[in-house]
């Protein structure tokens, strides 16, 4: 049935359903007419309907049942279509999947991989699925060539390898094919010549031309030194200056982009060396790896191949010796027996060369296992002192490896003292050749551990087998430290024997081993007598004897130092007060004897009593005196009378300070600063007395002067006070200064400063007026005139909010990092507060300065005065 008809036959059914719905709900309505008109004994007509329905309103709402109904059903037949088209849909899309999905495993079954329709839906398991299995096909087919080729160029090169037998013929077939099979246009064969310790080039060819190259290298020499000297792949891409380049008619000289060195290695010794160079492509991976494979079996047939050599060359001789003997036949027959004898002899000869070869080996194993773990590091340099070998040893001795000390670690953990030690050693070396020479320095090895290191160099430069400056190095580190033991040992030996302490060592018995000369002053017993005796059996006193037992005992129970004072009768001092530490001395984490250390503190502690006598009479002059200055300066309450919006936070460092406020009234002037004195404690106490008189007589002398004037005055009242002004002047002592001129009738601030700036917080914004940068007071410059204070002159508006204050607070170190409190955290804390009035603002600064102070010392006297106007 086609869609067509199955669409035509649904909507014949669609309408069926409408019909029949409708119908049913006609019966419905012509049923309750009829029950409405037979309950009344009504006939029926026209008129009788419509009288049912005035009666009766509800048949208007039965009228429209059969409108409801046919609508209800047929929105829900519409529904039901869409449902099944959407239905029919993903049958097709799914139909559509599965006939792409069985083409697509097709392909692959025909072994077509090469398919990118890779688009499927997410929900399509079974795509995705061929897709992931294609993928994987490709990759095991990729790799399935990449064997392959490494299989042929294998198989091409043994064809070579066996049909040759001489060397040169061999290494002339080999590189030719090696080069076209790997696409390079230049390749090179070294053969290894045991007897002159050289790679000798026995073919090289490039641009399918053969090219006669003479070439040797020595073990370490150029790239392809470095290739037999580390017995591993060589590739560069990054060609130096002085390589050689590649001739040809059409190129002409161009150096190579990349190269590839191989070395021949077979039983870890060193045949020779293949080198290839291209001049636009880069070497692949799948060619290193055939080039490396193919290395050892190109290695073991040229070792099979020399030994080849020796035997036929062996044959020779043995063939010479034949003819010989044939021409002179009696000769013969008369030496026959030795030449039996000689054969056995070569015979033996073999045998002892392969055994004197295998020996070789073994000995050079067991050399790189003694240098591996031998103490000593062992470093060989050229003469322009470039390290060109180190011995295994230096990873266990400094942590480094060989490779790591060859780039340069040979030097950089070398401290400045040490690296100009090695120089001079080096210079020292060069010069002289015959004499050794040693040093000491300090290395850092690897784990960041500072070691001591003894060096001892040879310049053996001339000799063949080495050819370099050979250094031997150790670890003296221990050794240090025994003699460092040793030399605080016989200097505490000496020490003791010449202290004026009495000193005693005995064991946890009693028993004494160590007593110095002063045990004959202070116990009246010679030192020589004590040694070896027992406390009980020496005529000791008493509380001394007790003394020394209950130390014993507390020690063996706490293994901690004692430190306690005694008075004791002495032999021939009298009585003495003494300081005895009772020091535990252990052997192996066991407590083995207790040191003894007796100070006399007789005369100490008399001193002590006369300095407490005249520091509590320090302390009175010091009270009285801070009575004093508390008198004369003012008090936050007189302030407040005129200013009533401020705060005084003042916090000396001492009992007296350097730092104090002023306050002054004459007429309508209020005057007010922020003085602070050179010093603190007594001495800035006895500044701030001249400071306070000096400024009160200026003031009161002239209403007129202005702040800067005022300044001005008090400078050179200073100087003049202190004789700063005469030549042979030496006290640089003064005062630094925040000084404020306040007309509240005019609204008008005057203000000038030394060394100390105003705060002027004004609508949220704040105002820095910066002071003089001089002091008051202190030795004037002779050659360099001084200029006056400025004169700052300030509008007053309501709201304003001043501070001036000390630099105690800006000055104070504290906080988690150790910091000051600095004047950008005073601005910070005033701008982010804006809306404080002054009592807050001086509880704000109070706790925020003593926690930020926290534990640390107060370094200086705190003075900060803030005014709202």
């Amino acid at each position: 049935m086609t869609v067509k008809k199955q669409k035509n036959k649904l909507s014949a059914i669609s309408y069926n359903d409408i019909i029949i719905g409708v119908g049913t709900s006609l019966l419905f309505l012509f049923i309750s007419w009829m029950i409405d008109i037979l309950n009344n004994n009504l006939g029926v007509s026209l008129n009788t309907i419509a009288d049912i329905h005035r009666n009766n309103p509800i048949h208007w709402l039965i009228d429209i049942l059969p409108f409801i109904v046919g609508i209800v059903i047929y929105f829900s037949i519409r529904k039901r279509e869409k449902d099944k088209a959407a239905f029919e849909k993903i049958i097709d899309q799914r139909n559509q999947d599965i006939n792409r999905n069985a083409r697509f495993a097709k392909k692959i079954g025909e072994g077509i991989y090469d398919d990118h329709d890779d688009l499927v839906d997410e929900d399509d398991i079974i795509g995705r699925s061929l897709i992931v299995m294609r993928d994987n096909l490709l990759s095991n087919n990729k790799k399935e060539k990449e064997q392959n080729w490494i299989s042929e160029g294998k198989d091409l090169i043994y064809s070579i390898l066996r049909m040759h037998n001489n060397i040169d013929k061999l290494a002339y077939e080999v590189i030719i094919k090696l080069i076209k099979y790997i696409n390079v246009i230049q390749g090179s064969f070294y053969i290894y010549d045991e007897e002159e310790r050289k790679l000798i080039n026995l073919a090289t060819y490039a641009y399918n031309r053969r090219r006669f190259v003479n070439q040797k290298f020595k073990i370490g020499e150029g790239l392809i030194g470095q290739c037999a000297y580390e017995q591993d792949i060589v590739y560069r891409t990054e060609i130096p200056d002085n390589y050689a380049t590649i001739t040809s008619g059409i190129l002409g000289n161009k150096k190579p982009s990349s190269i590839l060195i191989v070395p021949l290695i077979t039983e870890e010794k060193l045949q020779g060396i293949i080198e290839f160079a291209s001049i636009e492509n880069k070497f692949q991976a799948l060619t290193i790896k055939f080039l490396k494979e193919l290395g050892e079996i190109i290695a073991r047939t040229l070792y099979n191949l020399r030994m080849n050599q020796k035997t036929e060359k062996l044959l020779q001789e043995s063939q010479q010796m034949t003819e010989e003997l044939k021409e002179n036949e009696e000769e013969l027959r008369q030496n026959a027996e030795e030449m039996r004898s000689t054969q056995e002899e070569l015979e033996i000869s073999n045998k002892n060369l392969e055994t004197q070869i295998k020996e070789v080996e073994n000995a050079q194993k067991r050399l790189h296992s003694l240098l591996q773990n031998a103490s000593e590091v062992i470093s060989i340099y050229d003469n322009e002192i470039k390290l060109k070998y180190q011995s295994p040893s230096v990873t266990k001795i400094l942590g480094y490896t060989p490779d790591e000390m060859m780039s340069g670690k040979d030097m950089d953990r070398l401290t400045a003292k040490g690296e100009a030690a090695m120089k001079e050693m080096f210079e020292q070396l060069l010069e002289d050749q015959h004499t050794p020479r040693t040093i000491q320095y300090t290395y850092i090895k690897k784990d960041g551990k500072k070691i001591h290191i003894e060096t001892t160099g040879r310049n053996l430069l001339n000799d063949p087998a080495i050819n370099g400056i050979i250094l031997n190095s150790q670890d003296i580190t221990e050794r240090k430290r025994a003699e460092k033991e040793e030399r605080m040992k016989s200097k505490m030996q000496s020490l003791s024997e010449n202290s004026p302490d009495l000193i005693l060592r005995m064991n946890t018995k009693g028993q004494f081993f160590y007593a110095n000369p002063m045990v004959d002053d202070y116990i009246g017993v010679k030192s020589k007598d004590i040694i070896n005796g027992r406390i009980d059996e020496l005529n000791i006193e008493p509380s001394l004897v007790e003394f020394f037992k209950d130390s014993i005992k507390q020690i063996r129970k706490t293994n901690q130092k004692l430190n306690q004072e005694i008075a004791m009768s002495t032999a021939k001092l009298g009585e003495r007060i003494m300081n005895y530490n009772a020091i535990p001395e252990f052997n192996e984490n066991e407590l083995e004897t207790v040191l003894f250390v007796g100070h006399d503190i007789t005369e100490a502690k008399q001193i002590e009593l006369e300095i407490k006598d005249k520091n509590k009479k320090i302390n009175e002059s010091i009270n009285y005196a801070q009575r004093i200055q508390s008198s004369i300066l003012p008090s936050t309450t007189i302030i407040q009378e005129y200013l009533p919006k401020s705060f005084i936070f003042y916090l000396p460092r001492d009992v007296v300070s350097g730092d104090f406020p002023w306050f002054f009234k004459k007429d309508d002037i209020l005057y007010i600063s922020a003085v602070d004195c050179t010093g603190h404690g007594v001495p800035g106490a006895l500044l701030s007395f001249i400071g306070y008189f000096l400024l009160n007589n200026i003031v009161d002398h002239d209403v007129n002067y202005s702040a800067g004037q005022i300044l001005d005055k008090l400078h050179f009242g200073v100087r003049s006070t202190l004789k700063q002004d005469r030549i042979d002047a030496d006290a640089r002592d003064g005062m630094d200064i925040a000084f404020c001129r306040i007309n509240l009738k005019k609204k008008e601030l005057q203000y000038s400063g030394a060394h100390r700036p105003l705060y002027l917080l004004r609508n949220g914004e704040l105002l820095e007026y910066k002071g003089n940068r001089k002091a008051i007071g202190g030795i004037p410059h002779r050659k360099k005139a001084e200029k006056d204070f400025v004169n700052y002159a300030i509008e007053i508006i309501k709201g304003d909010k001043l501070f001036i204050f000390s630099d105690g607070m800006p000055d104070q170190v504290g906080g988690a990092e150790g910091r000051k409190y600095s004047p950008q955290r005073i601005r910070s804390i005033i701008v982010e507060n804006k809306d404080l009035d002054m009592q807050q603002y001086e509880s704000l600064f109070s706790t925020d300065f003593k926690k930020w102070k926290g534990k640390s010392k107060q370094i200086d006297d705190v003075l900060l005065i803030g005014i709202e106007f």
